[in-house]
């Protein structure tokens, strides 16, 4: 039976603010190699015989999984969530891609796992119990009694697995260590191995209304070279559930086989630091930073100098607009600092100072609200700018690097380094790099309004007007 690996690329992780984003979150961020997290997850499938692939994802991400996956031949279809609402839709709308029974392996995009011929290993033995109309799930071995982890008990022996006995919320530290002692438990991983016919079944058996809501998206859903989008408002109607508790808890179908495969879910900073080479101090130092009598310590600097005297235990990671200074047992307490963000319309949450875009990225270097604001803008080759104008600014673009071909009004100009030009208030403009490496150029905008929602889109090759 044909594979198609479901990618799961939706979620925040704004436990890892502030170098993940709502706009710009960890699976897509390289955090532990030179890899996105999206790209480790299927870097680690290379071998496996799969012969499709579909991610699902946040209409907002849609250009970050299309640009990391780009050279992927299987990739099939991106399939964008209309809103959030968790796993059990989500592999549904996958499940319901396609007309023909397949074996769905789905995986998060934000897992570490650093012994891939033990994961394939893993994968290709729970084949057959799939086969046999089971729905895998993966329990990683523990070897702490971790609290930040759900557990599953084993039950009776089936093929290569055991029968789900039960699943277990995040337990205290003293109930985890009963469970490490017994060997009865593993961590719950996220991962499952099923045929999309049995999942459905159960789905529709258990959550009717997820069913139904997912059948009439994907039913009604709109197609757009790899993307695919479920309809909004049949979508809207589905309950918010995880696959576990919609249907891995109630099924009696559930079958979990044990990975030993060096496994962590990538959630914290105490997690990022497990997973990083770190000094003879336990610490990990990133860009420019001195310490002296610091020790078990993550510590990073985007830019800027960084000095740290006398601490243990300590997360400070500084990007180039937010820091955060935490002791490493006080990490759940972040999202109370999105939320502070949040609540007061500061767009730290949600935006890096470097915003990418499909074409490339822009960074704000200088801004004076109702007076100017510059940018740095950086344009990936053959990439293209909308066609647009502006109510209320001005710009003046000068180029650092490479070739630019500009319209404005009626007219095109072909502009190459420490060249410049400007764009009245109310002038049709695009921009495009016709040249063979990046685009780099400086842009000042003057106006009594310069928030980003002052653009008219016209003519947009990514389909964003």
């Amino acid at each position: 039976m044909k594979i198609r690996l479901v990618l799961i690329a939706g979620g925040y992780g704004l436990r890892l603010w502030p170098m993940s984003r709502s706009a710009l979150p960890k699976q897509f961020l390289k955090l532990s190699s030179d890899l996105t997290m999206l790209e480790q997850t299927l870097q680690r499938t290379k071998g496996l015989d799969i012969n499709a692939i579909s991610v699902i994802c946040n209409e907002e991400h849609r250009f970050f999984v299309a640009d990391q996956l780009k050279n992927e031949e299987n990739l099939e279809s991106i399939i964008l969530e209309p809103v959030g609402k968790n796993t059990a839709p989500a592999i549904a709308l996958s499940a319901m891609e396609k007309d023909e029974d397949e074996l769905l392996l789905v995986l998060p995009s934000d897992h570490i796992i650093k012994d891939h011929a033990e994961f394939k290993k893993t994968i290709n033995n729970a084949i057959p119990i799939a086969l046999d109309d089971k729905l895998v799930t993966f329990g990683v071995t523990p070897n702490e009694p971790n609290t930040d982890y759900g557990y599953i008990k084993k039950g009776l022996e089936y093929k290569n697995g055991n029968v789900v006995e039960s699943f277990i919320e995040k337990p205290n530290l003293k109930r985890a260590t009963k469970f490490l002692k017994s060997g009865k438990f593993l961590w719950n991983s996220g991962m499952f191995l099923f045929k999309s016919s049995i999942y459905l079944q159960e789905l529709e058996k258990f959550r009717p209304k997820i069913y139904n809501a997912c059948r009439g998206a994907q039913d009604n859903k709109a197609k757009d070279s790899y993307f695919t989008r479920p309809d909004k408002s049949e979508f809207l109607s589905s309950p918010n559930e995880s696959i576990d508790y919609a249907v891995m808890e109630n099924t009696n179908k559930s079958i979990v086989v044990s990975l030993n495969a060096e496994w962590n879910d990538l959630g914290t900073w105490n997690t990022l630091l497990q997973n990083r080479k770190v000094d003879k101090n336990r610490n990990f130092l990133e860009g420019d930073v001195y310490v002296d009598n610091v020790s078990n310590s993550y510590i990073s600097s985007e830019k800027g100098f960084i000095s740290v005297l006398g601490l243990d235990n300590l997360i400070l990671v500084s990007t180039k607009d937010a820091t955060l200074v935490a002791s490493k047992d006080d990490l759940e307490n972040v999202k109370k600092i999105t939320e502070f963000l949040k609540n007061n319309e500061r767009e730290e949450w949600k935006f890096h100072r470097e915003v990418h875009r499909p074409w490339g990225s822009y960074e704000s270097i200088d801004c004076v609200d109702g007076h100017y604001q510059v940018k740095k803008i950086i344009v990936k080759v053959g990439a293209k700018l909308s066609v647009q104008k502006h109510k209320y600014r001005s710009e003046h673009w000068v180029v650092v690097s490479g070739t630019a071909k500009v319209k404005r009004n009626d007219d095109f100009y072909v502009l190459n380094s420490d060249e410049s030009i400007f764009l009245p208030v109310g002038s049709v403009h695009s921009l495009e790099n016709i040249g063979n490496d990046e685009l780099i150029l400086i842009e000042v905008q003057l106006g009594e309004y310069l928030g980003e929602d002052d653009i008219e889109r016209l003519e947009d090759i990514y389909g964003r007007i």
